[in-house]
């Protein structure tokens, strides 16, 4: 992120992350007041703090830091999807449900991801003629899961006959 926005404070991390990558790859934003220390100390970033105020910190990106994250994306990772989804988990465990609580659970999960592919649509068309459209990508594909994920809950529905 410091490599896209530049020198930035772990909060000015953190709204950066709340309006991107949160979408799918969420984790604990105390990581992120955390993480760039580390990474200081690593010698990836420098950090010069605020004498007086606030005392924020603010973090930049190093030689060694833009090379280690060059390296980092010239490498192919060798893992498979991780899909943690806990309306799938329920899923799994339906037979032991009654037909409310499954049709409940379906309905739910086609709004939570109608409302979901609004959000991304309204992300889509506020970056129009964005600079870097190869970022973007990620929010092609996540529309088109969320899309996915309402034709499925949708045939839950379906054949379940409570549409």
């Amino acid at each position: 992120m410091i490599r896209l926005r530049g020198p930035s404070t772990s909060y000015d991390l953190k709204r950066a992350v709340g309006r991107s990558i949160q979408y799918f790859w969420p984790f604990p934003h105390s990581q992120l007041y955390v993480e760039p220390n580390r990474l200081a100390d690593a010698g990836l970033l420098t950090q010069e703090q605020e004498s007086d105020g606030r005392r924020r910190k603010l973090f930049s990106l190093t030689d060694a830091g833009r090379d280690a994250l060059n390296d980092w994306l010239g490498s192919a990772p060798e893992q498979v999807f991780d899909l943690r989804d806990m309306a799938i988990m329920q899923l799994f465990f339906a037979d032991f449900m009654n037909a409310g609580q499954l049709t409940e659970l379906a309905r739910e999960q086609v709004r939570f991801h109608t409302d979901r592919i609004s959000r991304f649509e309204e992300i889509a068309e506020n970056t129009t003629g964005f600079a870097g459209q190869n970022r973007m990508l990620p929010l092609d594909l996540g529309l088109r899961i969320s899309q996915a994920c309402v034709e499925f809950w949708s045939e839950v529905l379906e054949k379940r006959g409570d549409t």
